[in-house]
């Protein structure tokens, strides 16, 4: 991953815009919270330090989507932008599709793949984890 590129993303409608920086992973999430918020099989994020994040035009609405989660969208719109987790609050995860260059970051595994929609296929090699997955180093 480029860390030192600005990583640019926003809404389907243009009323949200964001910029960050220094991804620190990436991965392919199939929990029931991603499918439901996405209306997908499986969500593509990653994870990018707080400190290192910004929205540049407009205010996201939120929504708490667990105890721990919280999910900012476009109240215009509905494009969920990104999550955050109040175990982690140094930590934001974007969702890849929401960048303006989604091939610019690729995911490094899958998590949360005992939740895994049986129809969707996973044609990769990427490591696969039934639960959280890994937890690198807080940025």
């Amino acid at each position: 991953m480029a860390k030192a590129e600005i990583f640019s993303g926003g809404c389907l409608c243009g009323n949200l815009r964001y910029e960050a920086r220094n991804p620190f992973e990436a991965g392919y999430c199939h929990c029931r919270i991603c499918q439901r918020a996405s209306g997908a099989p499986v969500l593509a994020w990653a994870g990018f330090p707080t400190a290192d994040f910004a929205f540049t035009k407009g205010e996201p609405a939120s929504h708490r989507s667990s105890a721990r989660g919280r999910r900012d969208f476009c109240a215009n719109c509905g494009t969920q932008i990104g999550f955050s987790d109040s175990a982690t609050p140094t930590r934001i995860y974007l969702n890849l599709a929401s960048l303006d260059d989604p091939a610019s970051i690729v995911p490094e595994y899958h998590i949360w793949v005992a939740s895994r929609v049986p129809w969707f296929q996973i044609d990769d090699d990427l490591p696969r984890y039934a639960g959280e997955g890994p937890d690198p180093i807080d940025p």
